[in-house]
């Protein structure tokens, strides 16, 4: 039984997100003058910054960085690496690249110039390329190293909760650092030449209690339970995360130990098409996480060469958010996993068209409505798919032209079930005031530029990013379960709630207008291609102190 709700949720996590943002802004960025970033630095992380730290201070300084303090996700990438001897990192990488079939490809540093390595596949040639376009301004500031980049869309390193162990503690009593890299690094990269397969081949199986749910403690929800009926909505599940059925913490909601339903609920659980993991450390840069793995996050070639544009024009111009269609748009394809023996039920993508356009006359979609009987009180209400088509919550979602990745019979129950639209302009989701978000097989491409955009992204991921602690959700973009559960509730509250005779809800155009300008002008000051320069610049020095024989003794001291 729903109780009676004084407020609407979302006034709450609004008026919240907008602290929660201003106090993130205020601490990233604290330092003055590359010796104040120095004691940040120590009073953050406990030892000194690496060597060429005042050349990278400058570099963001003079690009206009809003962020200069806080770079906690990078450290937290790269702390479990202090427990592994700079000669094993080094080996280790030689071991992934020694092999194609482990799918890491190689970008090489020597002299201060960036080059792909020889065993690149023809068809990712071009994410390599981004990287080094990325790298380039700054190259010049690295020592020699070998890169090890991850060219599958999925994550690859899990380490188990029992085999984890806490990183040495930094020498704080370093008064004079070595300000300079250690000579003849080229030398110290071994060329591994007998293959080594350094990963295990995982495609198209369920993986969530094997890899997924891996690192949590021993007394998780995601490892003491099994969720069975994926038809079950575990609400004790997403309690850890919700308010009243809203998404109120998105950094715990990628959480999987607390959520052992998961397993039911996402392409890469179910069936991932190209998942070669492994429970050891291996260096492995890639371009987005789930929660619990321990690949190193990078800013994505993807972004940063524009394989998905904010470019509107004439023909598909961003007008302000109130003249956009009031509509919640999305398209795309099944490509969150592989699908066979009907996984596609689980998998987001599909969930989603289905919610929107097959709900059968047993449906029922829980609603967060002004309570019918105490004015200024709200209540969820059941409505059937007849009594929601009679509303003005619009949707516009479907998948594009055939169906992706699926096995015999499969294939075919999609496309009976959902139909197909043909293909549209990326540019045309500025039409529109709403636009949906999620996954692929891996992160989305397309949310900087919906960011980016006029329009209002509505974000429901696994996946976590480079950037995900600049943003806040409620604040620059609207956060969904991934179980969809609050979809309609969130619209609702947005769009308004009518029939042709009466006004349920009021609209809150100006809400989620404010939310949409920003996100804009938030992107436009913290996920600039500078920004992706800055953020790469920061991590490729710390990575070459981590692969330094001399790092316990090196660091920058200003």
């Amino acid at each position: 039984m729903y109780h009676t709700i004084d407020q609407h949720p979302i006034d709450l996590l609004l008026k919240d997100s907008s602290i929660q943002a201003t106090t993130w802004a205020n601490q990233a960025f604290v330092s003055k003058s590359v010796g104040d970033a120095v004691a940040q630095y120590r009073g953050r992380y406990g030892r000194y910054p690496p060597p060429r730290f005042d050349v990278w201070y400058n570099y963001a300084k003079e690009r206009s960085s809003l962020v200069i303090d806080d770079f906690d996700d990078l450290y937290r990438d790269l702390e479990p690496f202090w427990d592994i001897s700079p000669a094993e990192i080094r080996l280790r990488t030689g071991q992934m690249l020694s092999d194609p079939w482990n799918e890491v490809a190689d970008i090489v540093l020597r002299k201060g110039k960036a080059e792909i390595g020889p065993k690149i596949l023809a068809t990712h040639r071009w994410m390599l390329e981004g990287i080094i376009a990325q790298i380039k301004p700054f190259a010049h500031h690295l020592p020699d190293m070998d890169l090890a980049f991850n060219i599958n869309d999925e994550p690859r390193i899990v380490i188990p909760y029992h085999k984890k162990r806490k990183a040495q503690a930094p020498n704080r009593e370093l008064e004079l650092p070595i300000d300079q890299w250690s000579a003849n690094r080229n030398d110290e990269w071994p060329l591994v030449e007998s293959p080594v397969r350094t990963f295990k081949d995982w495609s198209f199986n369920r993986n969530f209690h094997r890899f997924g749910s891996a690192a949590c403690p021993p007394g998780s929800a995601a490892r003491r339970n099994r969720i069975w009926d994926p038809n079950f909505l575990c609400a004790s599940c997403a309690a850890p995360h919700s308010l009243h059925g809203f998404l109120s913490n998105w950094t715990l909601s990628g959480s999987p130990c607390h959520q052992p339903d998961l397993t039911n609920l996402h392409g890469f659980y179910l069936s991932p098409a190209a998942f070669k993991p492994s429970y050891e450390l291996y260096p492995v840069f890639s371009q987005s996480k789930a929660q619990g793995y321990s690949d190193i996050l990078y800013p994505s070639a993807w972004n940063y060469i524009d394989k998905a544009k904010y470019e509107p024009s004439d023909e598909h111009p961003d007008v302000p958010f109130p003249k956009k269609e009031n509509t919640l748009f999305w398209r795309g394809a099944t490509s969150e996993g592989v699908s066979r023996y009907g996984a596609w039920k689980g998998m987001v993508r599909q969930r989603l068209v289905h919610m929107a356009n097959n709900l059968t006359s047993n449906d029922r979609i829980s609603l967060l409505l002004p309570h019918r009987t105490n004015p200024g009180k709200y209540e969820y209400q059941n409505l059937g798919p007849v009594t929601l088509e009679r509303t003005n919550l619009n949707t516009d979602i479907a998948i594009v032209e055939s169906i992706a990745r699926c096995w015999d019979s499969d294939c075919g129950h999609q496309k009976a079930e959902f139909g197909l639209v043909g293909k549209s302009d990326f540019q045309a989701h500025w039409k529109y005031r709403y636009l949906f978000d999620m996954d692929g097989a891996g992160f989305s491409g397309r949310f900087l530029p919906f960011l980016q955009s006029r329009s209002l992204p509505f974000k429901s991921a696994l996946f976590r990013e480079w950037y995900d602690s600049r943003l806040t959700a409620w604040k620059h973009f609207v956060p969904l379960d991934l179980r969809l559960h609050g979809v309609y509730s969130t619209l609702a509250y947005f769009a308004g709630v009518k029939t042709a005779k009466e006004t349920i809800m009021q609209a809150r155009v100006k809400e989620g207008e404010r939310i949409a300008e920003d996100g804009r002008e938030w992107a436009a000051k913290v996920l600039r291609k500078e920004d992706m320069e800055i953020y790469m610049f920061r991590l490729l020095l710390e990575w070459a102190r981590l692969t330094d024989d001399n790092r316990d003794r090196m660091g920058f001291s200003g």
